[in-house]
């Protein structure tokens, strides 16, 4: 009777240590040293549960505790202001001693709220005896009231092993527990430190706690917590803390709702990346959609060339003299004799109608500007025509008409006609030499030399070969081809007026014109058309310098010359064959837009190509000539011209689309590279 309340309530829960124990085995009875090593130890040994527990011991309002041991409460409280976070580090860094005996009461008074603590854990575990211990929390207390030779220091009320911790009365007091660091003659209580914020709500089934795997953590709730409760009345509320690494982890967890793991952190990466990603594709497709599609382009798919088989045709060439033949658009079938400049005569008159129809064109049926006739043709003729000259009758302020004039320059090759054209044109007749040479160098004739426009010179010197570049030029204007084939005219002056180029309607021969002179002998260029395989083809040719064989009809240079160059044509017209290449619908290429995509062009036509033994010819898409092909068209729209020889004289079949063309693709657009 003589003991302390305080000393009273330690020595009750001495008493009930064993019986408390017995419920849960697992938690042995720890050992207690001396007096000194408790005072180092035993504090810091205390785990979580029974620090709270003793803060709910501490009974402010039972004065037989405050009165027992006012110096003690003192010093408690000082402590507890003090200490408080040397209290919790050495709570944290002080393992347990489990092998305390039993007889040191300090020690087992510690050891008593944690036993009481893991027992109610366990019964934690069944519900029905959790919910008959709500129901009747006083049973339990009445089973541990002290007997009467033990004086009542307070009204416990702790929770007994038929009541779990979580629904503890929520008046319950406690005695303060002396600290273990103290000597027994100097009991005295702690307040416990405030702990952190409280925790999230406990998962049904109760966390991982001293009182088992499935029971409770040991610790009242909140709600069991007075709220005046601890030391000098000054304590608040307090909270479990983890105990445990894996504790403190699974809080981590609970409070993050999706942590950071390996595969998260990839995902973030890749939505980063793929988001810029994304953006440079959308940037550089808007780019290529809006560039500039290419102009396309026809594309041959058939062979390059044809070649005739056989060798070199025989033609029959003269003799004397130098000639040459030559097909437009295929090449020159041949040449004879030397490639020297020789004089060229009245054939001079081809270069002088030429540059006339260059400097002032006319259609076919235009009789053109008149060409005023000056006194110098006047007195040309009368010279002239005593001579010998070629000359034709004309009349000062005679109305001569521009086409009139070439009648008169190339079907009777008069001279004084010639030279009135020059003036005409250039003014003079030096002026007009001057373009004579001009154009004969912007056509290729390197040996040619002219010295005057009706070749009455014999300074005027040509080739053969210089000629079939000049008439082919020449053939090419249709008024000037008219002209040359037509064999005969009614002159104003002059009456019908006979072209000295007899051979004009015979053999296919469409021209060109004659030339004799004493110095040049007998010259002809000529113009024959020849169908073959369906389709007339041109031959030119020229036979210069070709001398009279006696002093009989048919024997003199102009007679010579059209018999020389009339085997010559028949020989040609001989030389020339035919062949089917291309059928009509065949495919023989494409249009390319540029971006990959193909539309077939078929030909409209059969395609025969024209040559000679030995001959090649070259084939070749073109497009239509000043235009360029669309972007977009219907089948069957003729886009080019499937091209057969070259040249002038080149041989052209159309050729259409064989299906729609359209622009290409926005896939096309979105991947080309150039």
């Amino acid at each position: 009777m003589g003991e302390s309340p305080d000393r009273s309530q330690r020595t009750a829960g001495a008493e009930r240590e064993p019986e408390r124990a017995g419920n849960d085995p697992a938690v042995p009875a720890p050992d207690v040293e001396p007096a000194p090593e408790i005072e180092e130890a035993t504090e810091s040994s205390v785990d979580m549960p029974t620090r709270v527990l003793r803060t709910l011991d501490a009974d402010p309002e039972k004065p037989e505790a405050e009165s027992t041991e006012p110096e003690a409460d003192t010093e408690t409280e000082a402590d507890t202001e003090a200490e408080p976070e040397a209290e919790a580090s050495e709570a944290e860094e002080a393992p347990e001693d489990p092998e305390a005996p039993e007889a040191e009461t300090d020690a087992a008074e510690e050891e008593a709220p944690e036993a009481e603590a893991e027992a109610e854990a366990d019964e934690e575990a069944q519900p029905e005896a959790v919910e008959e211990s709500a129901e009747e929390p006083t049973d339990s207390v009445e089973a541990d009231e002290p007997t009467a030779d033990e004086p009542v220091a307070e009204d416990t009320d702790e929770p007994t092993a038929d009541a779990p911790a979580d629904e503890a009365p929520a008046a319950e007091p406690a005695a303060e527990a002396p600290a273990a660091d103290e000597p027994d003659d100097e009991d005295e209580t702690r307040a416990m430190p405030v702990f952190p914020p409280p925790l999230p709500p406990t998962p049904p089934g109760g966390s991982r706690g001293p009182g088992g795997a499935g029971g409770g953590s040991g610790a009242p709730s909140p709600e069991a917590v007075p709220a005046g409760a601890g030391a000098m009345g000054t304590a608040t509320a307090v909270m479990p803390s983890p105990e445990t690494t894996a504790e403190a982890m699974d809080i981590l967890a609970t409070l993050s709702s999706r942590p950071m793991t390996p595969a998260r952190i990839a995902l973030r990466r890749i939505r980063l990346w793929g988001t810029l990603l994304l953006a440079l594709v959308i940037v550089l497709g808007t780019a290529q959609l809006l560039r500039p599609i290419p102009t396309p382009t026809l594309q041959y798919t058939g062979e390059q060339s044809f070649t005739f088989s056989g060798g070199t045709p025989n033609l029959q060439w003269p003799t004397a003299g130098q000639a040459a033949v030559a097909v437009p658009g295929l090449g020159v079938l041949g040449h004879s004799g030397s490639d020297n400049q020789v004089p060229l005569a009245s054939v001079t008159k081809v270069m002088t109608a030429y540059i006339v129809l260059r400097d002032h064109p006319l259609k076919v049926g235009d009789q053109g500007p008149m060409v005023p006739v000056d006194q110098a043709a006047v007195n040309d003729y009368n010279t002239g025509k005593p001579q010998g000259e070629s000359v034709m009758k004309v009349s000062v302020g005679e109305p001569l008409t521009e086409y009139q004039a070439l009648q008169l320059l190339l079907i009777p090759s008069a001279n004084n006609v010639a030279r009135l054209l020059g003036r005409w044109d250039a003014g003079s007749d030096a002026a007009f030499v001057q373009k004579m040479q001009s154009t004969a160098a912007g056509l290729g004739m390197t040996k040619t030399v002219y010295t005057d426009p009706s070749g009455l010179d014999a300074t005027t010197k040509s080739t053969a070969n210089d000629q079939l570049k000049l008439i082919e030029a020449a053939m090419q204007m249709p008024v000037f081809k008219e002209v040359v084939s037509t064999p005969s005219f009614n002159a104003a002056e002059n009456g019908v007026t006979p072209n000295t180029n007899t051979l004009v309607g015979s053999n296919g021969v469409v021209g060109i014109k004659t030339g004799t002179s004493t110095a040049a002998l007998g010259n002809l260029v000529w113009a024959a058309e020849q169908n073959v395989g369906g389709s007339q083809q041109l031959i030119l040719g020229a036979v210069l310098s070709q001398p009279a064989t006696g002093t009989g009809p048919g024997q003199g240079i102009l007679a010579q010359v059209l018999q020389k160059s009339q085997q010559l044509i028949v020989s040609a017209e001989g030389a020339l064959q035919s062949h089917t290449v291309i059928k009509k619908g065949d495919v023989v290429g494409y249009v390319d837009d540029g971006l990959g995509g193909h539309t077939p062009v078929v030909a409209t036509a059969d395609v025969n190509v024209i040559g000679w033994s030995g001959l090649s010819v070259t084939m070749s898409l073109q497009p239509l000539t000043g235009q360029s092909v669309p972007h977009t068209a219907t089948a069957g729209t003729t886009v080019g011209n499937l091209v057969v020889g070259s040249g002038a004289g080149a041989q052209t079949i159309p050729v259409a689309l064989q299906s729609a063309l359209s622009t290409p693709s926005v896939g096309a657009k979105l991947t080309r590279l150039t």
